[in-house]
């Protein structure tokens, strides 16, 4: 049986931390889903659409990764909707601080009663990746600062157009 791991988010942009955490689950599943919210409640940097490119470019073209084994895709459904569409069973979420884990933990709970047969499995990045934020990567850009230790080449080009 294919053991494929749905990771959603907002990914406004992908960061270093989020594809620490790709890399790890790759090694627990056989597919990883990476879903692209399109939660028109948030004020995003990136449409959707520009999300789904950005992490593409950075998994595939930058990093050189295998797209036989990573699918993106953006989605505004429910979570545990989308799981089911893809036949995934686990919905990897990544912690990086101990503030992170309350709000996840809620999530994970309502997760579980949506669908009992779904997991969530929650990962940690390594150290030097665990406080970058997609947010704080915004900030350093916006304000003119380096950020090339924290996302990749083609996300670093597309943030430096939107500031430009």
């Amino acid at each position: 049986m294919t053991k494929t791991i749905l990771y959603p988010g907002t990914f406004d942009p992908i960061t270093y931390g989020h594809i620490d955490l790709i890399k790890k689950a790759l090694k627990i599943g056989d597919k990883i889903i990476v879903a692209i919210s399109e939660n028109g409640k948030k004020n995003y940097l990136f449409e959707p659409d520009e999300r789904v490119t950005l992490v593409k470019n950075s998994l595939f073209k930058d990093l050189k990764m295998n797209p036989k084994k990573i699918k993106v895709i953006s989605f505004n459904s429910l979570t545990t909707e989308l799981c089911k569409k893809n036949n995934a069973n686990i919905i990897l979420r990544g912690l990086r601080a101990v503030s992170d884990f309350e709000y996840e933990f809620q999530l994970a709970g309502m997760n579980r009663k949506l669908n009992h047969n779904i997991e969530t499995m929650f990962l940690m990045s390594d150290v030097e990746n665990q406080i970058i934020s997609s947010k704080f990567v915004k900030e350093i850009i916006e304000l003119r600062g380096n950020v090339n230790k924290f996302t990749s080449k083609s996300v670093i080009k597309a943030l430096k157009e939107k500031y430009a």
